[in-house]
């Protein structure tokens, strides 16, 4: 008989509780169990001490015995020190999903694009270009001259 630490649904629709129980792995989630070994509540703030009651002795006694907690139990027993924690490899959790990631190719070919037509811009023209700005620079500097002045003969 192969035991299984693991939660059973209790609550009403949108309102879970779990039980944490010691039960054969055949038996349906929420159906018949050995042992009772403890609550959570998730609902609760993770704070709180009443999100997760466990009875260590006996749930140190089902481990004997052999059974296998699931993961979510699992983690619970490493939080509360009695089983030592395991290296989880979750690939796919940083990964974007797919229209992210077609936005993101995009993104960086408009930005590619726009970087190699900046290079070509300014290697051909790199003479002219500094010629160019300097009337530039020069032509603002003296319409705001011109506009006091007309401004002073308006008066």
């Amino acid at each position: 008989m192969a035991m299984k630490i693991r939660l059973a649904r209790g609550g009403s629709k949108k309102r879970p509780f779990y039980r944490v129980v010691a039960s054969d792995s055949r038996m349906p989630r929420d159906g018949r169990y050995v042992e009772k070994l403890g609550t959570y509540n998730p609902l609760l703030p993770k704070d709180s001490e009443e999100r997760v009651k466990l009875n260590m002795e006996r749930i140190q006694y089902w481990l004997s015995e052999g059974a296998q907690p699931t993961d979510r139990v699992s983690r619970f027993l490493e939080a509360a020190g009695v089983l030592e924690k395991k290296e989880r490899a979750n690939l796919k959790k940083g990964e974007p999903g797919k229209k992210a990631q077609e936005r993101v190719e995009e993104k960086a070919a408009k930005a590619q694009a726009a970087k190699e037509a900046a290079e070509e811009a300014a290697a051909a023209p790199a003479e002219e270009a500094p010629a160019e700005e300097a009337p530039a620079e020069e032509a603002p500097a003296e319409a705001p001259a011109e506009e006091a002045a007309a401004e002073e003969k308006a008066e």
